[in-house]
């Protein structure tokens, strides 16, 4: 799998990026200033492309994307393996940028704003993957983050995987799923088809 660019975008895994010069880009970030780090992609949603790419889904697998930002991982899903891909943020700014995304992929997704906490075991329980990518950025997050994966374990979802840098607060949540839900913790570098590391965590609820 290689990496190609092309005057504002480039192309990995087979998902079109739109880089910060793309017009389009360039345009949302006049009207849609984004709060809470939704300003740009993050290197861990690669980390996520690449498990998936060795583990594929069913194209009836239900994916929740929490924390979506711009929501490259969720294209992914959606326009490599065909699953039906719902992506959630606490910034609705986000968005424009998620659509502008699918849009150049051709691809389909569901957006809807809402808080990590406010999310119940039972819209947990209508899905089958949970997916999060640099997520684990604030200390304060990491009892929210908890709260959520217990409920998601209760609630039938099948699969966990959160990608992150290995900030501490990833660190420690990843040390509480070892622990409660034999998560599988690994740390992930890559240098093609981009440059990226960290670790993932794999939670198997099947």
């Amino acid at each position: 799998m290689s990496i190609t660019s092309h005057h504002n975008q480039q192309t990995v895994f087979g998902i079109t990026v739109l880089n910060p010069s793309h017009p389009g880009i360039k345009k949302l970030k006049q009207d849609y200033p984004t709060t809470i780090h939704g300003d740009k992609v993050w290197d861990a949603c690669y980390l996520l492309m690449a498990y998936f790419n060795r583990q594929p889904l069913q194209a009836s697998d239900k994916v929740l994307e929490i924390g979506c930002g711009w929501g490259l991982s969720g294209i992914y899903l959606n326009k490599r393996f065909g699953c039906e891909v719902t992506a959630v943020d606490a910034d609705a700014d986000v968005f424009p940028y998620l659509q502008l995304h699918a849009a150049a992929n051709q691809a389909e997704i569901t957006t809807r704003k809402q808080r990590f906490e406010d999310i119940t075991e039972a819209e947990l329980a209508t899905y089958d993957v949970l997916i999060a990518a640099d997520v684990c950025f604030w200390d304060e997050l990491n009892p929210v983050h908890c709260a959520l994966i217990d409920k998601a374990v209760a609630a039938g979802v099948e699969k966990i995987v959160y990608a992150d840098p290995e900030r501490e607060p990833f660190i420690a949540l990843a040390e509480y799923c070892a622990d409660q839900h034999y998560a599988q913790v690994s740390a992930k570098r890559m240098q093609r088809p981009v440059d990226a590391k960290g670790a993932l965590m794999v939670i198997n609820n099947a």
